[in-house]
């Protein structure tokens, strides 16, 4: 099986402290998907990065890039973006928890910093267009009913059961 473009020799740049390598690669990393969007199946996430030697380790910088589908928050409907993220990563030999990332051997995997990048620029509640109304009235017709039965909106809602008991409680009023 051959190498993942997204993995890195390391002995070489190791050797001269500012020397640095370009990572440009396509690749396609199934599974990155959050509750509310997900990178296109199939599609490629878009890497261009630069590894450079530093004193403690390397620094991966560059950006990321993907296109994602999700569904509108308000009317269901899907929707698609690209998202295009800035990386600026340090690994080295003793990491500083969730500042840093290790460096194991001599070569580097930058799989995980993708994954992460992207899954954080991910949107939370994608929506199609800033001027969306929400869904379609003649598409749910039972919430269409529900809003002409309140009528003009003087009678009281149904209480909770469960709250019974507390109409029972007095408060010295």
């Amino acid at each position: 099986m051959p190498a993942s473009p997204l993995v890195a020799p390391l002995t070489e740049l190791r050797r001269h402290l500012g020397a640095r390598r370009e990572v440009h690669a396509s690749v396609e990393l199934p599974g990155l998907a959050t509750s509310t969007a997900a990178v296109i199946e199939h599609e490629p996430v878009e890497v261009d990065l630069v590894i450079e030697s530093i004193p403690q380790g390397v620094s991966v910088s560059g950006t990321v890039g993907a296109r994602w589908v999700g569904q509108c928050r308000r009317c269901l409907e899907d929707v698609v973006g690209d998202v295009s993220v800035e990386v600026k990563e340090i690994f080295e030999r003793t990491p500083t928890e969730g500042e840093t990332w290790p460096l194991t051997s001599d070569e580097i995997d930058l799989e995980p910093v993708v994954r992460e990048a992207v899954l954080l620029a991910l949107p939370l509640a994608p929506l199609c267009d800033e001027g969306c109304l929400g869904p379609a009235p003649d598409r749910f017709p039972a919430l269409v009913e529900d809003d002409e039965d309140e009528g003009d909106g003087e009678a009281e809602p149904p209480r909770d059961p469960r709250w019974a008991a507390l109409d029972q409680l007095d408060l010295g009023e």
